[in-house]
């Protein structure tokens, strides 16, 4: 006998009830696409969209190869062990003279970073090039300028030939592309960068253990005194928030320099003599003690919020079953307050790593931090690719850093409270 089929349930208006389910589900999840839309959008423009345009000023190499289409297009059949033919110095003073003044201005500019005195060489050349009626060129460009004798500017070429190249990441390591597209060592005089990314990373990380340090004793004074004098605490460490960043750092510069208010005050108790006065201004040590003061509220705000939460009732119970105050602090206060320490450290570690206005004022040529030369770079010697190659490299290390931080401590290793 056949099994009659279950009776369709219909809503007041007749329409299938799982039918009117799913319209009110879509409607539910459009409304929620509408409310997160802003904020998704405010991320692509303000985040996602920059980090594209780095990454591809990074890799981006085009503008000589406009510059100088005809010179390349006979690139490939030199065999760079000679000077070039004549047909190639023809290119050239083609290329040059044919050249769009914006182009050239940039464009050399970019050829400078290979081999300087390219910029020099071609803007000069250019207002002579203009009496050359005819050729033979090499012998009249070489005439105009010896610099067109010198094998390597030509050499240096060939790390410009693609129009895309991972030449600006080797750079930020002291490394560059020959002209045969080998990986070789800069010349000793240009190897900046290796220096700069270990000092930053040992300055981030003395700065985040003297932060933890410092502000460990201070966060747990603020969750276990009275809810008055904690509160007055708290003011005190918020209060930076209010100052000025740069009216802080031009104080600590008024107090750090030889004959400032630290160095008065050694010298009046005895520690050090007049004439041996510390050097803590623009130097390695002036960068620490600066940065450590201006981001301490970073690393006491996160353990106070955690230490908060552990209750009293845990040390007691230590003690009473025969634990001293000592062991009971290590053994059962730190373990509860660790996830505010991790997230304490890996805040301060991330800001500290890509410090760059406290080095600059107060670190001189001893303190300065990777960041410093990507704002050089970016507003002196306009090399946008350089630093684009640097912040993406400085992006990606603190990215790689937190994953690895997240695998060892878990989700539950870090707690704002």
């Amino acid at each position: 006998m056949a099994t009659a089929a279950p009776e369709q349930i219909l809503t007041a208006d007749g329409t299938p009830l799982k039918a009117s389910l799913q319209k009110s589900l879509m409607r539910s999840k459009m409304h929620a696409a509408g409310l997160v839309f802003p904020a998704f959008l405010f991320l692509v423009i303000m985040f996602i969209a920059p980090i594209g345009v780095l990454l591809t000023r990074s890799i981006d190499d085009k503008l000589v190869n406009q510059f100088l289409p005809n010179t390349f297009a006979l690139f490939e059949q030199w065999d760079q062990k000679e000077l070039p033919d004549e047909d190639m110095y023809e290119a050239m003073f083609l290329d040059i003279t044919g050249a769009d003044k914006t182009l050239l201005g940039r464009a050399t500019i970019r050829m400078n970073y290979e081999v300087s005195g390219w910029r020099s060489l071609v803007k000069k050349s250019n207002r002579e090039f203009k009496k050359i009626e005819s050729g033979p060129y090499k012998e009249a460009m070489i005439k105009v300028h010896k610099r067109w004798g010198e094998i390597k500017y030509w050499q240096s070429l060939g790390a410009m030939v693609d129009n895309y190249t991972m030449g600006y990441y080797l750079n930020a390591f002291d490394l560059r592309f020959d002209g045969d597209k080998n990986v070789i060592e800069q010349p000793e005089n240009r190897q900046v960068y290796n220096l700069l990314w270990w000092r930053t990373f040992v300055v981030s990380l003395l700065v985040t253990f003297f932060c933890v340090l410092l502000g460990y004793p201070v966060a747990y004074l603020l969750a276990t005194l009275p809810m008055r004098i904690s509160n007055l605490l708290m003011i005190c460490v918020l209060m930076p928030f209010w100052t000025s960043l740069l009216v802080r750092i031009v104080a600590w510069m008024i107090m750090l320099q030889q004959e400032g208010v630290v160095n008065n005050v050694l010298v009046s108790i005895g520690i050090v003599s007049d004439e041996n006065r510390l050097a803590m201004m623009y130097n390695f040590t002036g960068t620490i003690i600066v940065m450590t003061q201006i981001l301490l509220p970073f690393m006491i705000l996160p353990m106070y919020s955690v230490m908060k939460g552990i209750s009293p009732n845990y040390m007691k119970a230590a003690q009473n079953l025969g634990a001293a105050p000592s062991l009971a602090f290590i053994r059962v206060y730190i373990p509860q307050s660790l996830p505010g320490v991790g997230a304490g450290v890996i805040l301060v570690f991330i800001v500290a790593i890509g410090y760059y206005i406290t080095p600059e004022l107060v670190g001189g040529k001893d303190g300065r931090l990777i960041g410093n030369m990507v704002a050089y770079h970016m507003q002196n010697s306009l090399n946008w690719g350089l630093a684009s190659a640097m912040g993406l490299i400085l992006l990606t290390g603190i990215l790689v850093l937190y994953w690895l931080y997240d695998k060892l401590t878990g989700s539950a290793g870090m707690k704002m409270g």
